[in-house]
């Protein structure tokens, strides 16, 4: 059975999707992009500081859900720039745990929504 997962701490959906998505005890989160949750705004003008937004949104998701940080098994990166790869790292790191890091993939992208510069998305247990 599939339920939808919403919630106000994170951006609402800017198109027709759902912040996330429950199937069995597994929760797929739509990419996220550093808004905030209130104004609809980018926050940051920085790598670093759109990168803590990002991972905010996703824990609001998480949380919603019942899940949390450390249940996610699969995370995907969209980045504008790999240069900023080293600094959107340093604080990805900062959410994810040693030891149950999750699987991740990272590409370039040449555009994001909003012309944010990282954007992710995660698959989670429940």
């Amino acid at each position: 059975m599939r339920k939808i997962v919403s919630t106000k701490a994170a951006p609402a959906a800017i198109g027709p999707y759902s912040q996330g998505n429950i199937f069995g005890n597994l929760l797929f989160t739509s990419g996220q992009v550093p808004l905030d949750p209130e104004t609809g705004t980018v926050v940051g003008t920085t790598i670093e500081d759109q990168t803590e937004q990002v991972l905010k949104n996703v824990k609001a998701i998480l949380e919603e859900a019942g899940s949390s940080l450390d249940k996610v098994l699969k995370t995907t990166v969209f980045i504008k720039d790999m240069n900023d790869f080293a600094a959107m790292n340093s604080i990805y790191a900062k959410y994810f745990t040693e030891g149950s890091y999750p699987s991740r993939s990272a590409v370039e992208v040449a555009r994001l929504p909003k012309d944010v510069l990282v954007e992710i998305e995660t698959i989670a247990y429940v």
